[in-house]
């Protein structure tokens, strides 16, 4: 009897195909890929290629510093208006006191003028008030002296009267009149005392007041006439007259930077430093710089955070005696510490962080060079501190990328 042979779904046949479609598959994705990788050819010759190394990362930043002079001076105008004179020139060795310029503004000149005898005025009214109550307590001392010496008649009558009386010398009548006349000067006095003293209240309480507004006015004139004066300015202190440069009939607003003067009692450096530091550098720091053929020590006086054309000014004092030769304007290159050193990976600084911020470079591996994402910290002036994505011996392209970036591969031909 027959029988039923099963037939097999898996036979070596049908693995072989299943085998070969795959791999076509996986053939076709590869080229797939390969089709969609960017491959730049670049010559040797054009690009810089440097190795990653490991060793001391110094946190230095190279500063182009200029000299200063230590403390300068900002003359201005307290009074705006247009130059009427010009009494020294720019660069000019000047005193404290010495008359600069001379400032015109009529308008304000005859303000002052008003307010002077408007204030002089009440001045004088105060004056008189006061020599009217003077005059007033001098009639009520008379008028005092007045009661008091028909007060001592009246009571020495009045005790003659009452011996008198005693006696029977004279009449009731008679005594009643000394009594009376007794009396009346006594109460009298006794007014004029309260009077007297609520006079003297209120003079000492209104001279006081006088006084105050007087030396107030006094004050006031003061201001005006130095106000006046102000319009001629004069150096604030002795040096060495800078960025000056006023013409006849040029205006200057109020408090208006006329020029500077600097001290001539020692130097500083002033340097700008790129805004990629802005949060590293702080007072204090320390630098160093040479000058004809001697290191000198400074440190970090002042930090002016506005950024201006991509940077921020710093101002450094040196830490001891400063060269003798320093000269207002000089240039001198200045190494700024902003931490210890440390062991890093590094990479020369080149063109390639413009293009790519320190976030990938590319890597040099079998004379091709490709794509590979990097972590970097901090720069110096040389290098930039590798943190992730490349090894020591590694060799990189530091050139710059604007060519190829936009590729994954470059090949690299000799």
């Amino acid at each position: 009897m027959d029988r039923i042979v099963a037939k097999k779904r898996w036979t070596k046949k049908t693995i072989g195909m299943l085998a070969g479609a795959v791999l076509f598959g996986v053939l076709l994705i590869y080229v797939y890929r390969m089709s969609l990788t960017k491959v730049y050819a670049a010559d040797a010759d054009k690009l810089i290629i440097s190795k990653v190394q490991f060793g001391d990362f110094e946190d230095i930043v190279l500063l182009n510093a200029s000299v200063v002079p230590l403390t300068s001076v900002i003359v201005s105008s307290p009074e705006g208006g247009t130059v009427a004179e010009i009494f020294t020139e720019n660069g000019a060795s000047v005193i404290k006191g010495t008359p600069l310029l001379r400032i015109a503004n009529p308008n304000a000149l005859s303000g002052y003028t008003s307010s002077e005898t408007s204030i002089t005025e009440q001045i004088n009214q105060l004056r008189k008030v006061r020599l009217d109550l003077e005059q007033n307590q001098r009639v009520m001392t008379q008028e005092m002296m007045v009661i008091e010496n028909n007060l001592r008649t009246a009571s020495r009558k009045y005790r003659i009267d009452s011996t008198l009386l005693a006696k029977k010398v004279i009449t009731k009548e008679e005594f009643n009149d000394s009594k009376q006349d007794y009396d009346y000067n006594l109460g009298r006095r006794k007014i004029m005392e309260v009077a007297v003293k609520q006079e003297n209240q209120s003079r000492v309480m209104q001279l006081q007041q006088i006084d105050i507004s007087v030396k107030r006015m006094n004050e006031s004139l003061e201001t005006i006439r130095q106000n006046i004066e102000n319009m001629t300015i004069k150096a604030p202190v002795s040096g060495m007259l800078s960025s000056y440069d006023p013409v006849i009939g040029k205006s200057y607003s109020v408090n208006e930077m006329l020029g500077k003067i600097d001290v001539l009692q020692g130097y500083k450096l002033q340097a700008g430093v790129d805004e990629y530091y802005i949060n590293r550098v702080k007072e204090g720091q320390s630098a160093n710089c040479e000058f004809n053929g001697k290191n000198y020590r400074l440190k970090v006086s002042k930090v002016i955070p506005e950024v201006t054309a991509g940077q921020f000014q710093v101002e450094l004092v040196f830490e001891g005696k400063s060269p003798e030769e320093l000269r207002r304007g000089l240039s001198l290159q200045v190494k700024l510490t902003l931490s210890a050193n440390s062991k890093s990976l590094l990479v020369p600084q080149g063109q390639f962080f413009q293009s790519t911020g320190g976030s990938w470079v590319f890597v040099i591996i079998d004379g091709k060079a490709q794509k590979r994402n990097i972590k970097t910290g901090r720069k110096n002036y040389q290098y930039y501190e590798v943190l992730e994505g490349l090894q020591k011996g590694e060799e990189v392209i530091t050139s710059t990328y604007e060519q190829f970036k936009d590729y994954e591969v470059v090949e690299i031909k000799k």
